[in-house]
């Protein structure tokens, strides 16, 4: 194998998508020469390619589907409680150990309960690297598209109210995880012998 073919290559890719934008910009910009309506006018800046500016505040990029920044945590929709059993897997396998739960307990046996008692995230410490939902065995936990989480004091820590979210929203985000499990289930085919 040769040695540095993995950078040549992302060097390749990268003067690819440097060239296309200009091709992309020079066939639109003989379209408008021609008379003739350009394709992608009624399309929205999310879609275009190419180099231009988008107007921010009235034109926002489409983020795709696995884009992932603060965690947040599902509201059933059939019992309109948080999801969380308060198994602790979250809180163990973050990286920076930025989850912290307290299971709740049966008040005259002392037993552990399904639910938690106090769930708290310190936003100023996690990264975003979206290991507590890949692990929640129970989909209690999603990552937000919420980008726009400026604010003049660092949020700190924020406890699984403050961060919870129905499950339409979820269904809205990730929308492929819910048409493929609807498909999967509604097709009454059984792979059991």
């Amino acid at each position: 194998m040769i040695v540095g073919w993995g950078v040549l290559k992302t060097l390749v890719m990268t003067l690819g998508h440097f060239v296309m934008t200009y091709v992309e910009d020079v066939q639109a910009w003989t379209e408008r020469l021609g008379g003739g309506r350009l394709r992608g006018a009624d399309a929205s800046a999310a879609r275009r390619r190419g180099i231009f500016t988008i107007q921010y505040p009235a034109e926002r990029r489409a983020l795709p589907e696995a884009y992932r920044n603060l965690p947040f945590f599902v509201i059933d929709a059939e019992t309109s409680q948080l999801r969380c059993t308060a198994c602790g897997i979250c809180a163990q396998i973050c990286p920076v150990q930025c989850i912290w739960i307290e299971r709740a307990t049966e008040p005259e046996s002392g037993r552990p309960r399904r639910y938690p008692v106090s769930y708290y995230l310190d936003t100023s410490l996690c990264m975003t690297c979206g290991l507590c939902a890949e692990f929640c065995p129970f989909d209690a936990i999603k990552m937000d598209h919420d980008y726009e989480v400026a604010a003049y004091r660092r949020p700190g820590f924020v406890s699984a109210k403050e961060l919870a979210k129905p499950e339409s929203y979820d269904a809205e985000l990730h929308p492929s995880a819910y048409g493929a499990s609807s498909t999967a289930s509604g097709d009454g085919e059984s792979t059991e012998d």
